[in-house]
């Protein structure tokens, strides 16, 4: 049996990459892609922002990745880190 996509489904394609390219996490960019997509919400670029992953200490993208549950956390290094939270 073929290994299935873990992308979540989304409905603006081109809102979805822009925001995959920027760093955003999958599931991240697709709620906002779908947000956008839909006429009856409205979505603001205003609000929190905690800076690219890159510029986070080890200490914060593991406590992140434990948040998210992200497995073989402990081993990973920096890097890592960084592309396990970018592609859960």
């Amino acid at each position: 049996m073929a290994a299935q996509d873990q992308r979540p489904s989304v409905k603006d394609e081109e809102t979805y990459q822009a925001l995959r390219r920027e760093g955003a996490s999958k599931e991240k960019a697709a709620r906002i892609a779908n947000a956008q997509a839909n006429s009856t919400m409205k979505p603001s670029k205003r609000g929190g922002h905690s800076g690219p992953y890159e510029a986070w200490s080890r200490e914060d993208l593991y406590n992140r990745a434990r948040e998210i549950g992200i497995d073989g956390r402990s081993r990973m290094n920096k890097s890592e880190l960084v592309s396990a939270l970018r592609n859960h």
